[in-house]
C-alpha cells in the first residue's frame, strides 16, 4: 500500500500563516489538516517537528512531488 505525506506553509486571506497536512494512499484523494499560526516562524516549528516525526517513521522528503522547486514554480504561476 504506497501512502503520501505532504506538508506545506502557505498564507491564508486574513494574514494568518497556515501549516497544511495532507495524507493518504496514492491514487485517493486522501485527507487533509490546517493548523493556522500568528507568525511564520511558529509554523516553521511546527513543519520540522512533523517532519522529524515523519523520517523517523520511514517517510522519505522529496520536494516538490519529484519536481525541481524552479520546475514546481512555473508551473504554479501557469495555473
Amino acid at each position: 500500500m504506497a501512502r503520501y505525506y505532504a506538508l506545506s506553509i502557505q498564507p491564508t486571506l486574513f494574514g494568518e500563516i497556515a501549516l497544511i497536512r495532507a495524507w493518504g494512499r496514492i491514487g485517493t484523494l486522501g485527507q487533509e489538516m490546517r493548523h493556522l499560526f500568528a507568525s511564520e516562524a511558529e509554523a516553521v516549528t511546527m513543519f520540522c517537528h512533523i517532519s522529524r516525526k515523519k523520517s523517523a517513521k520511514g517517510y522519505v522528503a522529496k520536494t516538490s512531488c519529484g519536481k525541481s522547486p524552479g520546475q514546481a514554480a512555473v508551473e504554479a504561476q501557469a495555473r
